[in-house]
């Protein structure tokens, strides 16, 4: 393992590492039901901003641009911890939702599983 490895995989600094597009995954958490609420993408900005405000941002593939989750909807995500995944590629935001967090309305994207060849919706 390199030195830089190891700092990234043991160390205490915060080394994010950005794919070749200058992203990471972020994944938002429900902070009290540890529900999953969605998945999205962070490029610097987005990082810096939603460590600045507590309020989740984005950076939107479909836009281009940085994105406030709730900027349109009011259905902002409040970030009360982000944990960092073991080569810091990876975020877990735990959040308190103030509303939905899927665009379609649903509190989760995650609303539908597989069963069989299909989609179904989840109970609860």
């Amino acid at each position: 393992m390199s030195s830089h490895a190891a700092d990234r995989e043991q160390g205490a600094e915060f080394l994010p590492r950005f794919d070749t597009n200058g992203l990471l995954t972020a994944i938002a958490v429900d902070s009290q039901s540890r529900e999953i609420l969605m998945v999205a993408f962070m490029d610097p900005e987005a990082l810096a901003k939603t460590r600045e405000t507590g309020l989740a941002h984005f950076h939107s593939r479909s836009r281009g641009r940085l994105w406030l989750k709730g900027e349109t909807s009011g259905h902002f995500l409040r970030v009360e911890e982000i944990r960092v995944d073991c080569d810091q590629d990876a975020l877990v935001m735990l959040c308190q939702p103030q509303g939905p967090a899927c665009h379609t309305g649903a509190r989760s994207c995650f609303y539908r599983k597989l069963a069989g060849e299909g989609l179904v919706p989840v109970e609860g």
